[in-house]
């Protein structure tokens, strides 16, 4: 269900801005108008006829931190009514959200669709992981929806999305993708962390489970590494029974961090959205720059889709400077404002040459898969005043 048809069904259903600070209220009868950060490993039962109960019921919020938490708890729910799913999952960081599922909905002899672009970790675990225990994965172009379809097996248990993709921002077609797979009982997973769920909801076209790097928008400070795993009761406890296995835990701290970042997130979210719009407009009239890839720019091949699927268009610009890998990275130095650093989503403005970035983790095979060109910039845009940024952005142009 789309959600302005939830709301239409439901008057009462709250919007976004009201469920990031009331969407826990249920939660706990505590008084203190600021959560708890509960610190402890584990929590006492008051009988063992309690301690039965506790230890038999999946995610129990008090009994033992790697099964759940009481800040767990409150940020699960928030997210969950933000996405429009029945529930969600929290993890150390985003790959142990996207691992974690992976490994939770594949095993040996089952088949795999992902897309050629990925961040890179993603495509690790699709490129070497999963064929170590015997899951075969096909890579397509995300931009056609046609290629998820010629892919598909007999034994095709998952499709892999994510949109817009990390760093090239090609787009995929989340209503198009989510009927085929139903049409063929294939279970659809969408990496959300490049939109958040303030710009988009992959569950309302029929993704099955949305998974994010919480490290990025939600926490919005650069302070934390979390991740959230949104989906339905079912899939929810069969990726929780993986999740205490592998035990990618958030700690209490980094959950009270996380539940903090939430309570901004679609004021934040409103400024990145204008602000990003507004300097990839800029960047597209620079004689320095080649090309601005932004899904909100109407030059973007993929706008009318944007549009159709997304509420805003987030913080992520890529663009490429005239020249090849030394040019940018005099651009890239020459930047006063953004630090040259890892991640996006953040209340900063962050940079990186995204060449350099990857040929650390990724061989020349895999970039080329990926289309990471030399000459690749990726600009997290922040809240800053737009125009300082783009003054920034003008003298680091003049120096290349």
């Amino acid at each position: 269900m789309k959600r302005n048809e939830q709301e239409q069904r439901n008057p009462q259903a709250l919007r976004d801005e009201t469920i990031v600070i009331h969407g826990d209220d249920s939660i706990t009868d505590e008084k203190g108008v600021n959560p708890a950060i509960y610190y402890s490993a584990t929590f006492q039962a008051h009988s063992a006829s309690e301690f039965s109960e506790i230890a038999g019921t999946p995610r129990h919020p008090r009994y033992y931190t790697r099964y759940g938490n009481p800040v767990h708890e409150r940020v699960q729910k928030i997210v969950a009514d933000l996405e429009g799913t029945e529930t969600a999952l929290v993890t150390g960081s985003g790959m142990g959200a996207i691992a974690t599922t992976i490994l939770s909905l594949v095993a040996a002899g089952d088949h795999v669709i992902a897309q050629k672009n990925h961040y890179m970790s993603t495509t690790k675990i699709m490129d070497e992981l999963l064929p170590k225990f015997g899951v075969d994965v096909t890579f397509v172009d995300q931009s056609d929806t046609s290629a998820f379809e010629k892919a598909i097996r007999p034994n095709t248990k998952l499709i892999m999305i994510e949109t817009p993709a990390n760093p090239t921002l090609v787009l995929t077609d989340l209503a198009a993708v989510c009927d085929l797979a139903r049409q063929h009982g294939i279970i659809v997973v969408a990496d959300n962390t490049f939109a958040s769920p303030i710009n988009q909801r992959p569950h309302d076209f029929g993704v099955d489970v949305v998974v994010h790097s919480a490290t990025k928008y939600m926490g919005g400070h650069h302070d934390l590494t979390a991740g959230v795993i949104c989906t339905n009761e079912e899939l929810a406890e069969r990726i929780w029974n993986t999740h205490i296995s592998i035990g990618s835990v958030l700690s209490p701290m980094d959950g009270w961090l996380l539940l903090r970042g939430l309570r901004t997130l679609p004021m934040r979210i409103e400024r990145i959205n204008a602000n990003a719009l507004a300097l990839a407009e800029f960047l597209e009239n620079q004689p320095q720059v080649e090309r601005v890839y932004y899904p909100g720019l109407p030059s973007h091949p993929q706008h009318e889709l944007a549009k159709r699927q997304m509420k805003g268009f987030g913080a992520v610009i890529a663009f490429s400077i005239k020249g090849g890998y030394a040019e940018t990275q005099r651009f890239v130095s020459a930047l006063k404002l953004p630090p040259n650093a890892v991640s996006l989503g953040g209340v900063e403005s962050l940079v990186v040459h995204t060449a350099a970035m990857w040929e650390g983790t990724m061989n020349e095979e895999q970039m080329q898969l990926a289309g990471i060109p030399a000459n690749f910039v990726r600009f997290s845009v922040g809240i800053e005043h737009i125009e300082d940024l783009k003054e920034d952005v003008r003298q680091a142009l003049q120096k290349i």
